[in-house]
């Protein structure tokens, strides 16, 4: 795993070119770089959101977790800042509904 001071933007460009979107998520001198997580985690994590509310923000941020400071991770204070962006990671398009 890449640690934030070892990431360059060739780095970003390729877990682009693998994941799709990339985001950078900062708390204080810790930076994190994530991708979008896939339909299968978010099938599991939701299915322990009712009971585990922090496990469903452990479950996402472990899977989206690309490179970055590790502490993001471990340190609660900095998991708990990073799991009030989680949401903003999983896009969810609009639909439009048409009665035929």
């Amino acid at each position: 795993m890449l640690k934030s001071m070892e990431i360059t933007q060739n780095q970003i460009e390729q877990w682009k070119a693998q994941h799709g979107d990339v985001f950078k998520v900062v708390v204080e001198d810790k930076t994190a770089y994530l991708k979008t997580p896939s339909r299968k985690v978010l099938g599991y994590a939701s299915s322990l959101i009712s009971k585990d509310p922090i496990k469903f923000n452990e479950i996402i941020l472990n899977d989206c977790f690309l490179g970055g400071d590790e502490e993001i991770k471990t340190n609660d204070a900095y998991f708990l800042a990073v799991s009030s962006k989680l949401s903003e990671i999983i896009e969810v398009k609009e639909a439009e509904l048409v009665k035929l």
